[in-house]
């Protein structure tokens, strides 16, 4: 598996200074937290989801969470565990037939409801359990988050990973008056078993509901004030220097409306002076989907120092991977400031406008 396994050899020659590397779930958790790229949702009763993943339906696709949680009614749940356990079934056949190998596996998240369903999936799947990659744990808080974290970790084997992704989305995170406190206890626990804990995503749209918010497709999360503000106060949390966590940014919701609001969020001249006439024509297909409220909410992901996105719709695989690539004015820089970095030289200015 690698990010745009979309493109051709030729492709990557072309549009790549370095080009992506391979890696599945067995390689390092430090490249993997970066790896993720668009993580794409899907609730457990959604049908033939092992064949989507052997056929490589969804181009590009290196990530994906099966949901047994929010996406599932409370009279769901049994249905959604035996489908989940009968998908994996047939995609664990495929491996041992040969149809897909290890590294052409995207890696596969299950996100769980609590400790017992967890349990009980274990042993359901048996060895099956090699497929995933890693546990989804939503509304993670302090007072529950552990139990969960020393089942994971009693899971460990050398040949056998299989990481923790907690969803930071309750209320004593959102509530300004119990968010440190909140923070702070989180950071401490996981601290206790980072090498299992992939990275940390945002659940905006728990907290969105917890105010009775929606945006629309003009609107991103830094829009919302007090998303924004608790945002920052994660990154502010999980993102320091001395110890720091890959952090994802929260799911793309765009509940459509008949006209616009506000206009485009994407210029037009960046098109029109690279690909002229086509260029346009491609502008336009951008606004018509709404992604240019999509592709500004990435943007500021990225500003903020969040990598990788929660995704619902494999039309935003390409987008997300597109602009998480680190463009070669930025590794150009990053090369020549640690090649300097032996303490003889300052401050160097930027090499690149």
């Amino acid at each position: 598996m690698r990010l745009f396994s979309s493109l051709y050899d030729r492709e990557i020659e072309q549009y790549f200074y370095k080009s992506p590397t391979s890696f599945n779930k067995y390689s390092p958790r430090e490249i993997l937290a970066y790896g993720l790229g668009g993580t794409l949702y899907m609730p457990a009763t959604r049908k033939n989801i092992h064949e989507d993943i052997l056929t490589k339906k969804h181009a590009g696709l290196t990530s994906l969470v099966i949901c047994l949680e929010d996406a599932i009614g409370d009279n769901e749940v049994e249905k959604a565990e035996q489908m989940l356990v009968d998908e994996l079934t047939s995609l664990y056949e495929g491996l041992e037939k040969g149809y897909i190998d290890i590294d052409e596996l995207p890696l596969i998240f299950i996100r769980i409801r609590n400790l017992e369903q967890l349990c009980r999936l274990i042993d359901f799947l048996g060895e099956r359990l090699k497929l995933i990659t890693g546990i989804v744990i939503p509304k993670f808080r302090r007072s529950n988050g552990e139990p969960i974290l020393q089942k994971l970790a009693s899971l460990q084997f050398s040949n056998t990973p299989l990481y923790a992704m907690p969803i930071l989305e309750s209320k004593e995170i959102i509530y300004q008056e119990t968010r440190d406190k909140e923070l702070f206890g989180i950071k401490s626990l996981l601290d206790q078993y980072k090498d299992i804990v992939l990275n940390v995503r945002i659940g905006a749209t728990d907290f969105s509901g917890i105010f009775g918010i929606r945006r629309n497709s003009d609107t991103t999360v830094y829009d919302i004030a007090v998303i924004r503000d608790c945002i920052a106060d994660i990154i502010n949390m999980f993102v320091r220097f001395d110890s720091p966590y890959v952090v994802s940014g929260p799911v793309w919701e765009y509940f459509s409306s008949a006209e616009r609001v506000l206009k485009p969020q994407i210029r037009e001249s960046p098109f029109i002076e690279k690909y002229g006439t086509e260029g346009a024509k491609i502008r336009q297909e951008i606004i018509g989907t709404h992604m240019d409220g999509f592709i500004r909410e990435i943007l500021m992901d990225i500003a903020n120092g969040i990598v990788g996105k929660t995704i619902i719709h494999p039309t935003h695989i390409q987008a997300v991977q597109a602009l998480n690539a680190v463009s070669y004015e930025e590794y150009m820089d990053a090369f020549h400031i640690l090649s300097e970095g032996n303490g003889e030289i300052g401050v160097l200015k930027k090499l690149f406008r």
